[in-house]
């Protein structure tokens, strides 16, 4: 078996589809990438799904990740973080943003972390300051 029809077997529609949607983790991503360079079966596979997907011949689950119907929202993400969930929807939050690493998902999971400990950190210095204002107020 020649090296390129394994790069072109090696990874399934699915994993392509999502390569396409930029929907995959970035060790997944870089690996295709790659495979990608190495193989003109498999760039013209990719060519070949990317026009089916283009012409409308969209499978069940091409449409469930174009909308991610499986993503959580921001609010519950939100509510995630702040450890607000009952134990299975946090169980399927974990394992989409950790196992299926969903990009979009772990991006808005990142941006509200960030958001929450500068909300913290804002908190802790408006407390500080009033802390060591109290004494000189009157």
């Amino acid at each position: 078996m020649s090296h390129e029809s394994t790069h072109s077997d090696e990874f399934s529609d699915v994993e392509l589809l999502a390569f396409l949607d930029e929907q995959l983790d970035a060790e997944l991503s870089a690996r295709i990438e790659t495979a990608i360079r190495d193989s003109a079966d498999l760039r013209e596979r990719l060519t070949r799904l990317r026009g089916q997907n283009l012409a409308g011949l969209h499978t069940i689950g091409a449409i469930w990740r174009q909308e991610r119907l499986s993503c959580p929202d921001r609010e519950t993400l939100q509510k995630y973080l702040r450890g607000e969930l009952e134990r299975d929807s946090a169980d399927y939050i974990r394992f989409h943003l950790s196992e299926i690493g969903c990009r979009v998902c772990n991006a808005n999971h990142d941006d509200l972390n960030q958001a929450m400990l500068d909300e913290q950190e804002s908190a802790t210095r408006r407390r500080r300051m009033f802390q060591t204002s109290a004494g000189h107020l009157r």
